[in-house]
C-alpha cells in the first residue's frame, strides 16, 4: 500500500443557472428556468456535504393542446441539504492523465423542502374545449410547501490559484428533482378520475462556478 498527500481548501460557495423540464399530472411537461446558490463543507477534496437554494419557474401543460386543457406556471424556491461523491475519492489519479481529468465525475443525492407559488392555472376548463366546457374547478392548492429529493449528476473541471491549490471549479450538473405532495402544478386530482401514481418531478440542468475557501487541510490518500 502506498499513499500521496494533498492540501485542499474546507469550504466552497457556488453560484449556477440553467434550464428545467417538468413531469407532473398534465400530459405535456414543458421547460422553465432555475438560479441556484449553494454552500458546501470538504470533508475530503471528493466528500462534501451542504446547502443549494433555488429560485425559479417551472411550467407545464398547454390550455390549447392539452387534453385536459390544462396548464399550470410555478414560481418555486426550494432548499435542500445534499452529499456529493466525487470519482476522485475513488481512484489513483496522479500522474494518469485520463484519470485525472475523470476526478471530478461526481453522484449525490439529498432532502429538503419546496415552497411552490402557482402564479397561472388553469382551474376551469374553457367554453371553447373540445369536451367538457366549462368543468371545474381542478382541485388543489396555488401554495404550499412539499418534500423534495434531489439526485445529481455532474462534472467538476478544477482549475488551481497561483500557489497550485484547486481555488475555482466550473460545474455542469443534472438534478431530477422528486417531489413528494401535489403542490408542484397545482392539481390535487382524484385518482378516480386521473391516473396520479408517480411523484410530481423537474430536471434541472445547469452550469456553474464554484469557488474554494477557508482553512486548508491535508488530505492524505491511500491505494
Amino acid at each position: 500500500m502506498s499513499f500521496s498527500q494533498s492540501n485542499y481548501f474546507k469550504w466552497s460557495w457556488g453560484l449556477g443557472g440553467g434550464a428545467n423540464y417538468s413531469k407532473t399530472d398534465v400530459v405535456e411537461g414543458n421547460w422553465g428556468y432555475t438560479a441556484k446558490g449553494e454552500i458546501n463543507y470538504h470533508f475530503t477534496p471528493f466528500i462534501t456535504g451542504g446547502l443549494e437554494a433555488q429560485y425559479g419557474m417551472v411550467q407545464g401543460g398547454d390550455i390549447v393542446t392539452d387534453p385536459h386543457n390544462r396548464q399550470f406556471v410555478n414560481k418555486y424556491t426550494s432548499i435542500t441539504a445534499n452529499l456529493k461523491l466525487h470519482l476522485g475519492e475513488f481512484i489513483p489519479y496522479e500522474r494518469k492523465p485520463f484519470l485525472e481529468a475523470i476526478k471530478g465525475i461526481y453522484a449525490g443525492i439529498g432532502i429538503g423542502a419546496i415552497n411552490n407559488n402557482i402564479s397561472d392555472i388553469v382551474r376551469y376548463k374553457p367554453s371553447w374545449a373540445a369536451f367538457d366546457p366549462g368543468y371545474g374547478p381542478f382541485p388543489g392548492e396555488d401554495k404550499g410547501v412539499n418534500l423534495i429529493v434531489p439526485i445529481n449528476l455532474g462534472f467538476n473541471y478544477y482549475l488551481n490559484d497561483g500557489y497550485g491549490y484547486v481555488r475555482y471549479v466550473i460545474n455542469f450538473n443534472a438534478q431530477s428533482n422528486f417531489t413528494f405532495g401535489e403542490g408542484l402544478d397545482g392539481y390535487n386530482d382524484p385518482s378516480t378520475k386521473f391516473k396520479n401514481y408517480d411523484p410530481d418531478t423537474f430536471n434541472v440542468y445547469s452550469v456553474g462556478v464554484k469557488y474554494f475557501f477557508g482553512n486548508i487541510k491535508a488530505y492524505r490518500k491511500f491505494f
